[in-house]
């Protein structure tokens, strides 16, 4: 016993005492965490802009009917679910809060938890989760895999909860930034930690004494008292080197090490991470950033909100339509396209931009003044005023 306190006792001796913060950092193996995470200006701004922009897209029920042959997808606008996660969801977190905290896990640690809280078959209310506070109980079978939820010692199944992981394998555990690109976060975080040291001491430079001879202890604390006070203040204080004592430095400046390079290689390649373009792309964030986590999502409450009976018509997506809202050039081009192609009528543009309708039920053919009734299959031309009904068999025309 004495023997291992004597070599315990040893190796806290030997133990370097190390101040300098970047090689602090490469000594030390521990992982980020989130909240070092965050204070990294780049992963703040991703994760924020992100969870913002998921969380105003509104999520609506449609379900898929076959009429007359044709496929039709129809709105269900009255279902207690889409208020729940777009609304209230009875819990303190209200809707905008709810997606939000669910895509800021979804990125950061994989893993996003709701709780389903059910009556029977009747979905009462929904309960963000903390990812910190769900522990995954697993099998160990490859094939047939299945595992429990715990939280806070409590047992529940998989159906229990609404599951979004990232980048899985097995369905229970999730990989987020921080686990995937810890080594590139933790740079950064460094890099951060070090600009800041190097404005509490005022940019100077870390170094030795040399002396020829050998110092009192009077001497040495004194120099060391004033070296301290040289670094721990911007003052203009001033220490003097008697004869024989040189300065030797330790270290480089921020502009020797090229931190501003370095800073801008580590923002884009954060940047790049998250599917932000570094050259500012509205079109191009929809589709790399924001896309991929509301198919995910999507995914996720359809398997977990949906009865099986419902799974074979029913599906959740969001409406991306909200998305281009913000930008009133680009919703009106959008819109103008739309009629142009016959794609959507006059009253349903404006019933998506809360316009009462004109009862304007027509779609036009071509020439700008060819107008056709689908209900009544009648075609007017109002520059001759006639009126012809295209499922007339004898090729005629009714005119009125």
């Amino acid at each position: 016993m004495g023997w291992l306190k004597f070599r315990k006792r040893n190796m806290e001796e030997i133990k370097p005492n190390v101040d300098d913060v970047l090689l602090s950092a490469i000594l030390d193996k521990e992982t980020i965490s989130c909240e070092q995470a965050l204070n990294i200006p780049a992963v703040a701004q991703c994760v924020n802009l992100i969870s913002e922009t998921v969380s105003m897209i509104p999520i609506k029920l449609y379900q898929e009917e076959i009429i007359d042959g044709k496929r039709k997808m129809v709105e269900i606008p009255d279902d207690t679910r889409c208020t729940l996660l777009n609304e209230d969801t009875k819990d303190t977190l209200d809707g905008v809060q709810f997606k939000k905290a669910l895509v800021r896990d979804y990125l950061l640690f994989g893993n996003a938890y709701a709780y389903i809280n059910k009556q029977r078959n009747f979905v009462k209310s929904l309960h963000y989760v903390d990812c910190k506070n769900v522990t995954v109980n697993q099998n160990f079978d490859p094939i047939f895999k299945d595992y429990n939820i715990l939280v806070q010692g409590q047992t529940y199944k998989p159906f229990e909860f609404l599951k979004i992981l990232r980048s899985t394998k097995d369905g229970a555990f999730g990989s987020g930034i921080i686990q995937e690109n810890g080594e590139l976060l933790r740079v950064a975080y460094t890099t951060l930690k070090f600009e800041q040291n190097l404005v509490s001491t005022g940019g100077n430079k870390k170094g030795f004494i040399n002396a020829k001879s050998r110092l009192t202890r009077e001497a040495i604390d004194a120099l060391k008292s004033a070296w301290h006070n040289f670094y721990s203040n911007n003052e203009e204080n001033v220490i003097i080197l008697n004869d024989g004592l040189t300065f030797q430095e330790a270290s480089n400046t921020s502009v020797e090490m090229q931190l501003s390079q370095s800073k801008k290689s580590m923002n884009d390649s954060i940047l790049d991470i998250f599917g932000v373009p570094k050259n500012w792309d509205w079109e191009t964030f929809i589709k790399t950033a924001i896309m991929p986590i509301l198919v995910a999502i999507e995914c996720a409450l359809n398997r977990d909100l949906l009865l099986e009976k419902e799974k074979k018509s029913f599906f959740f997506a969001f409406d991306t339509k909200e998305i281009i809202k913000g930008d009133i050039k680009t919703r009106f081009e959008a819109y103008k396209t739309a009629l142009d192609s016959n794609l959507m009528q006059i009253d349903e543009v404006r019933t998506l931009e809360n316009l009462e309708p004109l009862g304007l039920n027509f779609i036009k053919l071509g020439l700008q003044d060819v107008l056709f009734n689908p209900k009544t299959k009648e075609v007017y031309t109002p520059n001759t005023n006639q009126i012809a009904n295209i499922e007339n068999k004898f090729g005629g025309e009714e005119n009125e």
